[in-house]
């Protein structure tokens, strides 16, 4: 089971997509978000560029932690497909944010 809000995963993306991967402001609203959801973000972001299946959640969710050397935003902040494969890593999983997004 995805531990972060479907609003807040939404929120990553909509500010990715805005400012940009490396902006201050996406830095800082996944820095004020907690160790569960930072690993959680991860894992949803490795399923959805192809490195974990949905199936293989938990699992991933526990490599997250385990790598987490560097600050979360810091990694993500490094990858220039992040909202799609934060996108694709919910498709996979079927969770569907229209409400989310229509709420943003």
């Amino acid at each position: 089971m995805l531990e972060i809000s479907h609003g807040k995963v939404v929120r990553v993306i909509a500010l990715s997509r805005e400012y940009g991967p490396e902006s201050v402001k996406l830095s800082d609203y996944i820095s004020g978000l907690n160790d569960d959801e930072k690993s959680n973000l991860v894992a949803l972001m490795w399923i959805g560029r192809g490195s974990f299946e949905p199936e293989e959640l938990e699992y991933a969710k526990e490599e997250a932690r385990r790598e987490a050397t560097a600050p979360t935003e810091s990694y993500l902040s490094g990858i220039p497909s992040l909202p799609e494969h934060l996108e694709s890593g919910l498709e996979a999983l079927g969770i569907d944010v229209t409400d989310a997004e229509d709420n943003l």
